[in-house]
């Protein structure tokens, strides 16, 4: 479709007068052993504020990154809407690409935009949409499946073989001023949700699916192993279910005591495991000190760590229930024995389905999840590597990356 078919507040033209864009902009780039810099242009905060028709922050190799101008994308649907991206957190998959250039099969072979985890601003809409409007504020769920398989039919979309997910090779991620996808995966963000809070709603929705995959009921006893952005979504998103106790689990004690501030509405506590103790005096503690009777109900692990996963098998109680949501090694060794004999219903966890998005705007808008309060940082566009190393670094919690300005 072409962009004079689209149904806008203001034309192309007007939207896209912005001077001539420095076309150096484009040949800046730091590898990780290599810098290049234009001394007339200081690549700080201020660099939002440069005018260009789509700029993109590319992932070129491992550790090497630079600012790129990419056509304006063009809306192939007539259901179709074009965001210009306000926010953008930084995902512990981005940080993996950036650094390793892969993820299990997902290999980056060509450059690619990072990021997905954004909130944006509608800037057109195609000649089919109906629900959103320029100038309406967004997150953006950022994979679209086929809508045709068998996964897709059976409402497990995201499953889908043909999903095409932002920041996943070979598809670009949302790290530019404009994307486009369906406008049925652009939710509207109700007046007294910020555009910041919006570009948690991902990993917020990440969480939703977790914890319903754990089927957390009230009453229920909830231990999550790792306390980092999703791990601590799902404890909230735990509470905000009704689960009776969640006990967060790391291995950072500044990372539980934030852990301990941040979650509200229901017993929350905290456990340190003893960095020489097996996973079986690990859960015997961890059970002992919280007043978890045979075991905790649902056990989540958002870490990938193996040592995580053979102490959450241990402190589930018999017929409890494992979600296994964080990604680590591609193969670690299993307490299959322990499994088995206590019966325990073991899933994954891969994303978001159904409901989940929508489900996750709610309990932001309703304040049951804080997302807020997870940001620790915010920089410039033109700070985006900064944010990146900065993350890599295991600072802070979750850091947004403001979009690029007019």
């Amino acid at each position: 479709m072409a962009f004079d078919s689209l149904h806008s507040g203001t034309s192309m033209e007007t939207a896209m007068e912005s001077g001539k864009v420095n076309e150096k902009v484009g040949l800046l780039l730091r590898s990780k052993d290599q810098s290049f810099f234009f001394t007339h242009i200081a690549f700080d905060t201020d660099t939002t504020s440069l005018k260009s028709q789509n700029l993109s922050f590319v992932l070129e190799a491992p550790f090497k990154v630079k600012y790129e101008e990419r056509p304006i994308p063009k809306l192939e649907s007539p259901h179709d809407v074009l965001v210009q991206i306000n926010w953008t957190g930084i995902c512990g998959s981005d940080v993996h690409y950036y650094t390793e250039g892969r993820i299990g099969a997902f290999v980056l072979t060509s450059p690619m935009v990072l990021g997905h985890e954004s909130s944006g601003t509608i800037h057109s809409v195609g000649s089919a949409v109906t629900t959103l409007s320029p100038g309406d504020r967004v997150a953006l769920e950022p994979g679209v499946p086929c809508r045709r398989c068998s996964r897709c039919k059976a409402g497990t979309y995201n499953l889908c073989p043909l999903m095409a997910f932002a920041s996943t090779p070979p598809y670009d991620g949302t790290l530019a001023k404009y994307y486009a996808l369906p406008a049925d995966f652009c939710y509207q963000l109700p007046d007294h949700v910020s555009l910041e809070e919006g570009a948690l709603v991902e990993p917020t929705a990440v969480a939703v699916h977790i914890v319903r995959q754990a089927a957390v009921k009230p009453g229920h006893s909830v231990v999550v192993f790792g306390a980092g952005p999703v791990g601590l979504l799902c404890a909230g998103v735990s509470a905000a279910f009704g689960a009776e106790r969640v006990v967060v689990v790391d291995i950072q004690e500044k990372r539980l005591a934030f852990a301990q501030a941040w979650i509200k509405g229901t017993r929350t506590s905290t456990f340190l495991p003893g960095k020489d103790a097996t996973a079986e005096e690990n859960a015997a503690r961890l059970v002992a000190e919280n007043a978890l009777g045979e075991g905790a109900d649902v056990v989540i692990d958002a870490s990938g760590a193996a040592p995580s996963v053979a102490a959450g098998i241990e402190a589930l109680r018999t017929g409890g229930t494992y979600v296994q949501g964080g990604m680590g090694r591609p193969e670690i060794p299993f307490p299959i024995l322990k499994v088995c004999v206590k019966e325990v219903t073991v899933k994954g966890s891969f994303r978001y389905g159904s409901g989940d998005y929508k489900l996750a705007v709610d309990l932001v808008a309703a304040g049951k999840v804080d997302v807020k309060g997870l940001v620790t940082g915010k920089v410039g566009f033109g700070e985006a590597e900064k944010a990146f190393e900065t993350v890599r670094g295991g600072e802070g919690i979750k850091t947004l990356i403001e979009g690029v300005r007019d």
